[in-house]
């Protein structure tokens, strides 16, 4: 026989039993009233084991409140949470089917938040947000149910504003490597190939020749300077590649090197 040697209130609306056998268990309300848990009172052993079973259960219950009670979260996230703290699997399915019943875990309801969230506060398009939610382990069918949020309209001002962002981010680039580096951002991002075309549109992105010429000319001279130990043929080779790689006009880099071997002579 077990005996209980004490009571007293413990965090979280739970209590802490002390038992004769040197165990203490942390317990919820109902389980006090389930078994009549009084102090002074005696246990059978397998009363006490079916007690202690019922606490690993309450503890889950407790902890995941606390968990979804700072945001939404999805199932897989609850169960991984649950197993990090260490609930046995027989508990934690049964507190997450109470959660469920309770509506306060329901991956379409996550999935619908988490699309309306990132529509409003991030830069990422859909395929992004698809490869998300598919970790937090929400299934296909939800996953394009909640995406259909993300209408077209929306997604063309997100990608529209991540676009010029981007923009003014990039100083000295060549025309074609500016355009370039636009459209593989907003793929990075996410963004279906009729969005980004249709925000490089926009854009109305123009080839400015003076800024085409100080950006060939500053990113030229680099390399020239790189490779100023090698023959004069390497040399231009080297640059030519190099400034062709980056997106500028032949007949631009042609005269460039034609200017540079003209100043190498004097």
């Amino acid at each position: 026989m077990i005996t209980v040697n004490g009571i007293a209130k413990a965090k979280g609306g739970l209590y802490q039993v002390k038992f004769s056998n040197q165990e203490k268990l942390v317990v919820s309300e109902d389980q006090l009233v389930r078994h009549r848990l009084l102090k002074g009172m005696t246990l059978e052993e397998d009363e006490f084991v079916e007690i202690k079973k019922n606490t690993r259960y309450d503890l889950g219950l407790q902890e995941a409140y606390r968990y979804i009670s700072y945001q939404l979260r999805s199932e897989k996230e609850v169960k991984q949470f649950l197993k990090d703290k260490e609930i046995p699997y027989e508990a934690s399915q049964k507190i997450i089917n109470q959660l469920k019943e309770l509506h306060l875990v329901d991956d379409l309801v996550f999935a619908e938040s988490y699309v309306r969230t990132q529509m409003r506060l991030s830069d990422k398009g859909p395929r992004n947000l698809k490869q998300q939610l598919n970790k937090k382990g929400i299934a296909e069918e939800i996953t394009l149910t909640a995406l259909s949020l993300y209408q077209d309209e929306d997604q063309g001002a997100v990608a529209l504003r991540t676009a010029e962002k981007a923009l003014r981010k990039i100083h000295g680039k060549s025309f074609k490597e500016t355009q370039q580096k636009i459209r593989q951002t907003l793929m990075q991002k996410g963004f279906e190939q009729t969005t980004i075309d249709w925000v490089m549109g926009e854009l109305s992105l123009e080839k400015e020749t003076a800024a085409e010429t100080e950006a060939l000319t500053r990113e030229g001279d680099k390399v020239w300077r790189r490779h100023q130990r090698k023959p004069l043929r390497e040399r231009k080779q080297k640059v030519k590649q190099s400034l062709y790689q980056k997106g500028f006009d032949l007949d631009a880099i042609q005269q460039y090197l034609e200017i540079k071997e003209v100043e190498d002579e004097e």
